[in-house]
């Protein structure tokens, strides 16, 4: 068919509009596989979004959904009442797959074949989405670039030579390269937001406990969460209402409601009270084009009808550090389980039981694994406990109290989602504390357990995504995708820029 003969064209659509025309039968749910493959072909080799495709599971559902579209079946009626159906979709490899393997970027778990799926993963697929592979990550999650996977970086659509963000770089990264227009990251400290301003990309972080964790390999427990990445704020919007809700296999999920987003999508902004978080304008390092760039969202949000003030969040100061505690300290306890004993690798001719511990976890595990496991375990043990890790989770407890505070008077907080556009691959691999001040911006909210958006606005001068951050309080997500599609129409972000530099056209 004329949709699919160009496959770049189709994989640029936005998911709401694949399914339209899937569903009115323009163009087969086969011919959207074919097209996402054949994009891939094209450009994935020098983006290396992919760590394994799901060629079979991707098939079988499109011939099961052309099947029943020849019927004469439509979403509500006979299909799932999604606005998704024979949408691509694609997730982060540390979201469990049936007939995929989930390794988390790392060798320690590169043969591990996936014994059920991810709930937000099986929640997109009952939608009627086509899943087209696993993508690729920092190891474990660990880390603000890509760099660290055991497989090998993932590359910036927009600039090869720069990073996508992480630690759900292939995420972001497919998203903006045209491989998927919906995708699914982890959020552990801004590994959704930070790699969705780096590729340029909507990218979310749902409030804690909004979407089910089970299924998905833990970092740090408290702190993670599932959100989606997308072209547009609809498909963000659409996506998040189909993963929400509680799941009786994850006890951290929250038994509330969950709004028709798409409600919020296009309504005025008149009343909506948006605060400049200021203390976060004023950090060294902060890139100029990122600052001008969040007060010019600000003054179109007053000119849309929004009131703006400003804001300080002073104890976010210490969101880093509490951060490097917490986080180090639950992901040490959640890695104990990969031993060489139940699953994943296994070391050769050990000794004894702990040889087999230790050769395992030292063959199987990166170098910035190891570093967090050793921090981790360092703060938690005896004599350093209370110095170290009960100070932190004290110091979370002031963080979330200086957002309630500014919630008290406001519905949003607007501040970077990165203090600069994506850096060079190697740039700061020798340097973790500077790798870490990526996410300075993002791990407050984590801490807190609040809800935030990456929006892109504009390109910089040397043609790189610029965006904001949108901060909302605790599940009030349609408040942020209310400002967020406002900004979007305003803006316009230029998408169509991305494939030139990935297909070298």
């Amino acid at each position: 068919m004329a949709v699919a003969a160009n496959p770049q064209d189709l994989m640029f659509k936005p998911a709401t509009e694949i399914s339209r025309l899937v569903c009115a039968r323009e163009v087969s749910a086969r011919e959207v596989v074919d097209a996402a493959y054949a994009h891939a072909d094209a450009c994935d080799a020098q983006v290396h979004a992919y760590n394994q495709r799901s060629d079979a599971l991707a098939y079988a559902a499109a011939d099961e959904l052309d099947k029943k579209l020849a019927a004469g079946d439509k979403p509500g009626d006979g299909l799932p009442d999604s606005a998704l159906v024979g949408a691509p979709v694609a997730f982060k490899d540390n979201m469990n797959l049936q007939g995929t393997r989930t390794t988390c970027s790392s060798r320690i778990l590169s043969n591990y074949e996936s014994a059920y799926d991810c709930t937000a993963v099986r929640r997109l697929l009952d939608a009627g989405t086509l899943p087209l592979g696993k993508l690729n990550m920092d190891e474990f999650a660990f880390g603000s670039s890509t760099e660290n996977s055991a497989f090998g970086p993932t590359h910036n659509p927009w600039d090869l030579a720069r990073v996508p963000g992480g630690s759900s770089g292939g995420s972001a990264a497919a998203v903006a390269a045209g491989l998927a227009p919906i995708t699914l990251g982890s959020d552990t400290g801004g590994s959704i937001r930070q790699p969705g301003a780096c590729c340029g990309v909507v990218a979310l972080k749902p409030t804690y406990g909004r979407v089910s964790r089970y299924g998905c390999v833990a970092f740090a427990s408290s702190l993670d969460q599932i959100g989606p990445f997308a072209r547009t704020v609809r498909d963000a919007a659409l996506a998040l209402q189909v993963i929400s809700g509680k799941d009786r296999y994850d006890a951290t999920s929250v038994e509330a409601p969950v709004p028709d987003y798409s409600q919020a999508l296009g309504a005025d902004l008149k009343g909506l009270r948006v605060a400049v978080a200021t203390d976060f304008l004023e950090l060294e390092g902060l890139d100029p084009e990122v600052k001008a760039d969040v007060l010019d969202a600000a003054e179109r949000l007053t000119r849309m009808g929004a009131e703006v003030g400003e804001a300080t969040l002073p104890s976010t100061q210490y969101g880093l550090a509490a951060y490097y505690i917490v986080g180090p300290a639950e992901a040490s306890g959640n890695l104990a389980r990969f031993d060489g004993i139940r699953y994943g690798l296994r070391a050769q001719d050990a000794t004894d039981v702990l040889d087999l511990y230790m050769r395992s976890r030292a063959e199987g595990f990166g170098p910035e694994t190891i570093r967090r496991v050793m921090i981790g375990t360092y703060v938690l043990s005896a004599g350093y406990y209370d110095a170290y890790y009960a100070r932190a989770q004290k110091a979370r407890t002031v963080i979330k109290q200086d957002f309630d505070r500014v919630f008290a008077d406001y519905d949003l907080i607007l501040t970077p989602t990165a203090p600069t556009p994506a850096f060079k691959l190697g740039e700061k691999t020798t340097d973790p504390l500077s790798m870490y001040l990526s996410d300075v911006f993002t791990i407050p909210v984590n801490l807190a357990g609040n809800t935030a958006l990456h929006l892109p606005t504009k390109l910089s001068a040397a043609g790189l995504p610029l965006g904001v951050q949108l901060i909302g309080n605790y599940f009030d997500e349609a408040n942020v995708f209310r400002a967020a599609s406002a900004l979007e129409q305003d803006y316009q972000f230029p998408y169509q820029t991305v494939p030139v530099n990935v297909l070298g056209a």
